[in-house]
């Protein structure tokens, strides 16, 4: 399982061609279920969670991640690696949660490419005792009836500095190929593992081209992109790859036979965790209502800070906050007809015109985040919300030149669509309000985009536009990480902190009738994204770095 990013109960699905009102998609009791089924079937089992678990909901936000890891402390994980999104709460956070001797969850987080940062690069740092060190182990073995099993682990190369720069304070990451060379070299001639397992939060892309360059692991399990492998990528060197999408709406089953310390038969199970299918664990299903009551009406309502921007949460988060007529994501595969993911969403767009609203803009912009829950035509509810924005902006409103909005999107593009997957940034386009533009794919960075427009006019380079998004303390200089003059950062009536949840809701209830219908397509693709390269639908076009075909 990987990518749980906090949901903790069951969500609808409405990917095109998907959607459903019959049932709802994940559930952490429902997932529990399915996972206690494989272990009743099998003797010889271990559970992997490959990262981005901690935030990604309002009741990991204001418990700091402790509400996941006390249900997920329930599950039995054998090894985790941690995403990304992980190190949200700081690093003092993340040493308290998962390094030490007794650490908090009791996952067996790995990490070979995680270190605490040497004297020399950083000498303030809050840990100069541990300087250079590892914060957590690079593998472990696991005995598996006769099978001895090396599991590496590799998280992300970046942390999630669009929030602060100072979240990774103390803490280095390294891209992770030299260490996984070293950890094969280690389990292969001083260990004599019979496996070597892979578990990296480096995105699926990326650990295809991993896989290629460095021989020697059997098995990667993938995070980060939220891409669903509904059939094994093998590359030609043997290594079976295997990434489980998101918000737990999906368990991979692998079956292996070993045999000479080879893998000699295997068979892949992914299983799409539903309320239609599964029952809910009754203990998980008991957890969850416990811990989500302080949150939701009734009389266990209590009020929350935020921990990131101290805003104060006064509303329960189960409140109808509005309506939508449209269904409201963004996780349609790269071959959808309208809206491929990695380009546009419903969501996105509806963000974006309720940050431009709220400043009486001339442009509304969010980052291109992939997680976020979906939402069925009808009722809005403020969790949604909190789904999509877990981790505690303001919104200001500032001045950015027509260059640099451009910029900013060639850069979001290339982050995308960069023939070399190490280019990568980890997002997606980002989201937009008022800005309308032609898109190839296919071109280099500064090319990609043309006739770019706000609000039906041609982009003028050396005009200074109105600029709503995203605001944090740390980097009170930017709006969505473009640098913008004459900032003001938007407060209550009585100079109190915001967060960006309420001025969503804020714009539900100025709305007629308090319904959304987001404006689509606002993004013209002059070419198709590049078609995918195994008989999986990804979200993300796997076309980067030159390879061979898989």
């Amino acid at each position: 399982m990987g990518d749980i990013h906090g949901h903790l109960i069951p969500r609808p699905n409405m990917r095109d061609n998907e959607s459903t009102t019959e049932y709802k998609v994940g559930g952490l009791s429902y997932l529990y279920s399915a996972i206690k089924e494989i272990r009743e079937k099998n003797t010889h089992t271990l559970l992997i969670n490959t990262g981005d678990t901690i935030q990604g909901s309002a009741e990991a936000l204001f418990s700091r991640g402790q509400i996941i890891v006390d249900i997920l402390n329930k599950f039995d994980i054998d090894a985790f690696a941690p995403g990304n999104w992980d190190f949200l709460y700081g690093t003092r956070r993340f040493i308290e949660l998962f390094s030490g001797d007794n650490p908090k969850a009791n996952w067996n987080a790995l990490a070979a490419n995680l270190y605490y940062v040497t004297l020399y690069e950083y000498p303030l740092t809050p840990y100069p005792e541990k300087a250079g060190r590892r914060v957590l182990p690079s593998h472990l073995i696991k005995q598996v009836g006769d099978i001895k099993i090396g599991i590496v682990g590799l998280t992300a190369e970046r942390g999630p500095q669009s929030v602060s720069p100072f979240l990774m304070d103390g803490f280095y990451l390294s891209p992770g190929e030299e260490e996984l060379e070293e950890a094969i070299s280690l389990l292969k001639k001083e260990d004599k593992v019979d496996l070597i397992i892979l578990i990296s939060e480096r995105g699926l892309a990326a650990n295809l081209d991993i896989a290629e360059r460095i021989p020697g692991v059997d098995i990667i399990l993938s995070s980060d992109m939220h891409e669903e492998t509904r059939e094994v990528l093998q590359t030609k060197n043997g290594t079976l790859i295997i990434e489980e999408g998101q918000d737990g709406t999906m368990l991979g089953e692998i079956t292996l036979t070993i045999t000479d310390k080879k893998i000699s038969s295997w068979h892949w199970k992914p299983h799409f965790i539903n309320t239609r299918d599964y029952k809910p664990d009754p203990e998980i299903q008991a957890m969850i209502e416990k811990y989500r009551r302080p949150f939701i009406k009734g009389p266990g309502f209590v009020s929350h800070v935020n921990p990131i921007n101290a805003a104060v949460l006064r509303t329960p988060i189960d409140t109808i906050i509005g309506y939508t007529k449209v269904a409201l994501h963004r996780s349609n595969f790269s071959d959808a007809a309208s809206m491929p993911a990695v380009v546009e969403g419903s969501s996105h767009n509806f963000l974006s015109d309720a940050f431009r609203l709220a400043c009486n803009a001339d442009v509304g912009v969010i980052r291109g985040f992939r997680y976020g829950t979906h939402i069925a035509p009808g009722p809005i509810r403020l969790e949604d919300i909190y789904h999509y924005i877990p981790i505690g902006p303001q919104i200001a409103c500032g001045k950015v030149s027509g260059d640099n909005l451009y910029l900013a999107i060639e850069k979001s593009a290339d982050d995308v669509f960069s023939g070399w997957v190490a280019n990568w940034g980890g997002g997606w386009l980002q989201g937009s309000s008022g800005i309308t533009y032609t898109l190839d794919p296919g071109n280099e960075y500064r090319v990609r985009v043309s006739n770019m427009r706000i609000n039906g006019e041609l982009l003028d380079t050396a005009r200074m536009y109105t600029v709503a998004g995203y605001w944090y303390l740390d980097n009170s200089h930017k709006i969505n990480g473009m640098l913008a003059q004459e900032i003001k950062v938007l407060k209550d009536r009585y100079g109190g902190i915001v967060d960006a949840t309420e001025i969503v809701a804020y714009y539900l209830q100025s709305l007629p009738s308090k319904t959304v219908d987001p404006e689509k397509n606002r993004i013209h693709l002059l070419n198709p994204l590049p078609k995918s390269i195994s008989n999986n639908k990804e979200i993300q076009p796997l076309r980067g770095i030159p390879r061979p075909d898989y």
